[in-house]
Order: structure tokens, then sequence, then C-alpha cells
């Protein structure tokens, strides 16, 4: 049994069904979604940070070390309730101001998000409260939306920044969401998105906003190690595929990940910016067939956000199943942000998952946490519990894991373990 002094022993016992999604530190693709790694009555020990043993309880109880050093462990009875490793949220959009509230009223009256946006509403609507406020303020909302998704099962959240759109309002969102980060017990990756639509004072300059973003903003945030992706949002009413492949090749320059919103709203060509080696792709509701086949081949994460399709209202939702049937990598998002997926709920995207995009409920929780870790390149460590990855996991109050998905709408989470330490979520505001 291995040891260590960083943190003290941890044992989850009496955990009804372990779901483990143990296995290669891959992408799963077509029916090996399915596989999760079941284990009822089940344990868990924890020690240093990271999974020592993961198995059926009967056999971990009888570990001579355990046995021999048992009142050096910590004990976390789960009560016949399911674990799974923490839900890992790869795309969200946590550092604003206010809530769209007037956007809101209007797509209630029909607007749609388009007309919307050209009437001085959607992103560019949120960019005047951040550029107003402090980085303290910003940090505090950051700092609550990330307690927020911990309560909901949440111990690794992508936080990208994107309503500053300055070099001095992108630098102070992304120093907003590290000193958040440093406050929260979960895994945070921070990504520039700066490219997030042009701003209007470059209104008919969106070439020169561009230039600015890859002379000037990436190379700063790269000097000072503030993210470790770069997003652009290449679509209609946002960024060319040319303007796109610009930032992207920017961002490999200064040695960051890439990452892209793309085929939200119209589809694009998706060879050119696979180029660039993105970790992910984000919405794909409108991705042609001929770039599904080349998905497929390659590693790069489809990563869904049926959170937004919800909110905005549309009937249809990504097609989740032509995607996993055709062997592309897919892992699901809240898409959190104040316009268009106000949601910290990972648990209520597999509910949708599985009601709008007919995901099964052990594929949606695979796309949710091994698949999700994939689409921020973190699968060496997160996203499953086996010996040697961190010990992240989420304790529901269910006793089947396909209960996670039925509860629409209703925190199940009671109870959580970040980095082997039990997590006290009625304490966190």
């Amino acid at each position: 049994m291995p040891k260590t002094d960083k943190c003290p022993y941890l044992l989850l016992a009496n955990i009804g069904q372990l779901l483990t999604l143990r296995g290669e530190a891959a992408p799963r693709r077509g029916r090996d979604l399915l596989e999760i790694g079941l284990i009822k009555d089940a344990a868990v020990l924890c020690g240093g940070g990271k999974i020592l043993v993961a198995g059926p309880q009967r056999e971990l109880l009888r570990d001579p070390w355990l046995r021999a050093n048992r009142k050096k462990v910590q004990e976390l009875d789960c009560r016949g309730r399911v674990v799974i490793p923490g839900l890992i949220d790869c795309h969200t959009h946590p550092v604003f101001a206010e809530p769209r509230l007037v956007d809101f009223e209007k797509r209630i009256g029909g607007a749609g998000y388009e007309e919307i946006a050209a009437a001085g509403g959607g992103i560019r609507s949120s960019v005047a409260g951040v550029r107003g406020a402090s980085r303290g303020e910003l940090s505090k909302k950051v700092l609550t939306a990330l307690n927020a998704m911990l309560k909901q099962g949440t111990s690794v959240v992508e936080a990208k920044s994107g309503y500053g759109l300055t070099l001095e309002d992108e630098i102070k969102s992304l120093e907003a969401i590290r000193d958040a980060a440093r406050q929260w017990p979960g895994g945070v990756v921070p990504t520039l998105l700066a490219a997030h639509v042009v701003p209007q004072e470059y209104a008919g300059k969106a070439d020169e906003y561009v230039k600015k973003v890859c002379d000037e903003m990436i190379p700063l945030v790269a000097k000072n190690k503030l993210a470790k992706y770069v997003d652009v949002f290449c679509d209609r009413g946002a960024f060319t595929q040319e303007q796109s492949e610009k930032v992207l090749a920017a961002a490999r320059k200064q040695g960051l990940g890439t990452r892209a919103h793309v085929c939200q709203f119209t589809a694009a060509k998706l060879a050119p910016l696979l180029e660039y080696q993105p970790a992910s792709f984000d919405h794909m509701d409108c991705v042609q067939p001929e770039d599904i086949s080349l998905l497929a081949r390659g590693e790069t994460v489809a990563v869904l956000l049926p959170g937004a399709n919800y909110f905005l209202g549309h009937k249809e939702f990504p097609d989740a199943r032509r995607l996993i049937d055709a062997g592309v990598p897919v892992a699901l998002a809240t898409d959190y942000n104040p316009g268009t997926s106000p949601t910290p709920s990972m648990p209520f995207v597999i509910s949708l998952a599985c009601t709008h995009m007919k995901m099964t409920p052990a594929e949606a929780i695979a796309a949710s946490t091994i698949n999700a870790a994939c689409a921020l390149r973190l699968q060496a460590k997160k996203g499953c519990l086996e010996a040697g990855k961190d010990a992240d996991m989420a304790i529901f109050d269910v006793k089947d894991y396909r209960e996670i998905a039925y509860w629409f709408a209703w925190d199940r989470c009671v109870e959580m373990v970040v980095a082997g330490r039990a997590v006290g979520l009625e304490k966190r505001a």
C-alpha cells in the first residue's frame, strides 16, 4: 500500500455504486462510452490527494496495510449512495457582472439570438459591465459561480474571459479567474477568449481587432501565464474562418493550447482549423458530414452544450447520436454564461443530453468526466477513479447512477471529495 505524508488518508466506504470510468487515458468513442466501470458495494481509499485503491469493499477491507492502520484513516460513510468521478465542466464563461435580463425578455417575445445581438444586446451588452467592474468584484462573481458548480458535483472548470475585449479588461478578467481559483478547492483551467466578438469600437475594423488580439493580448497572456488555452468564436456574427485561423496560429506560436466555438449557427470547414491541434470544438450544432468522419479520426473532442439550446428555446439540439455512432469523441459542458446558458449544473446538462440528445445516462456521465478531461487534456490525472489518479469524487444521494439524469433540476449531490479531502458543501455560499 503506497504511503504519503501530504494529506490524511480518506476511506469512502459503503458505496452502493461506484463508477470508476477506468481504462485507457484517451477519449471514449462509440460503444466505449458505455463502459463506465461500475462496481457495486465498493470502497475507495485516498492518500496524498490521489486514489490509492478503488474496488469492491470486501476486498479492500482485507488489505493488510488498511487493517493495520485503520485508526489513521478518516472514514466517510457513503450509505449506499452513488459515487462518480468529479464532474468536469469544460466550457464556461464565468467572468461577467450582471445577468442579461433584457435579452431574456426579448427572447420570450420572439426575438432571436442574432436579432438581439444586432440591437446591441448579446455578448456586447455584457462588455460594459465587465469594463466597469473591479478585479475584486469580478473575482467574487467567479468564486460564487465556482462554488455553485461544486455543489452540483463539479470539481474541474474551464473558465474563459471574453467580456472585456480590451487588453486591460481581458487581463483583468483572467486575473479575476486566477484570484477565484486560489480560493476554490477544485481545479480551474483559464482560457483567453478575447476573440469572442468584435467590440463596438472596432465596428467595421474586425481585422484590426484580430491583429491586436494576436500581436498584443495573446503574447502578454502567455508571458504572464494567465491562460492555458486561447479560444475563438468562429461563426456568423463573430469571426471569419480566416480571422479565426490567425488567432489560433498566434496561440500556437506562444505555446498556448487552442480550442474553438464553431458550427453553432452555421457550418464551418473544420480541416483548416484542425491544423492548429485544437483540444476541442465546442457547440457543433451544424457540423457537416465530411467533417464528422474527419473528427472521428482525430483527438479533438466535440463539446456539446445543450444548455444553450434549451435557454435559447431551440427545438433542435446537437445531434449527439450521429457524432457518437460515427466514432467522434464527445463531451458535455454547461456553457455557463449570462446570455444563453446561466446554469452551473452539470447534472442538468446530463439530463438534457439524455432527454433531448438521446444519449444514455452512461454515455452522458462518461462525456462529463473522462471525455471532458480529454477536452482539457487532463485525462492523465482527471476524469476516472483508479490508482494514481486525482482523488476527485462526487457523491449523489441516489441508489442508481441513472437517477443523476432522471431527477432533472434537482440537486442530489450531497458531498464532494477534492484532492482526497472531503468538502463540506453546506458551508459554501
